[in-house]
């Protein structure tokens, strides 16, 4: 059954894309002050772990509104300079690839800037062997370092969390695909 894993300090919960609610914990009261540091999300995939890779493995593939595009990519050693046609530009340190399981990046949590003059976010892909296909999990890390600003931590931990929700069915389409 194809479903998303949303899992925080505060909530924890299991959703079908049909609806179907499996699993659920109400979640605590959040403020500014409290955002989780971390967010996981995981999707099922019917494809193979190398074709998954293929497509996680590339520095800023998330970078869209919910539809895979094309990007422009640089690299100079770890560092990879990412033009999004609709975003901009984007640095993205890569920290592991590990063929077909893991890839791991840093970002600046969807800010443009430089990976040295600010704290930096990790993304870590993960794809583990799930019946017919794969189980592909996404972890963001660093929330709690990335501005002294409150609010602007609990406006990027909140649109990360949804941007996973649409950037992990993004790589299910492309998988699923062919791409």
């Amino acid at each position: 059954m194809p479903g998303w894993w949303y899992r925080t300090a505060a909530l924890e919960a299991m959703v079908a894309t049909d609806g179907e609610a499996v699993m659920t914990r109400s979640p605590d009261p959040v403020t500014t002050d409290d955002v989780p540091d971390e967010i996981l999300r995981s999707i099922r995939i019917a494809a193979s772990a190398e074709t998954v890779f293929a497509i996680i493995s590339e520095p800023g593939w998330f970078i869209n509104d919910g539809e895979y595009r094309e990007h422009e990519v640089t690299t100079d050693g770890d560092v990879s300079r990412v033009v999004d046609p609709v975003h901009g530009p984007f640095e993205i340190g890569t920290v592991e690839l590990d063929p077909p399981r893991r890839a791991v990046f840093q970002w600046l949590a969807g800010q443009a800037g430089s990976l040295e003059e600010f704290p930096a976010n990790t993304i870590e892909f993960t794809i583990e062997p799930d019946g017919e296909g794969v189980l592909l999990s996404v972890r963001e890390t660093g929330f709690s370092g990335i501005s002294a600003d409150a609010a602007e931590r609990r406006r990027r931990f909140e649109d990360n969390t949804q941007g996973w929700n649409e950037e992990l069915a993004v790589a299910r389409t492309l998988a699923e695909g062919g791409r």
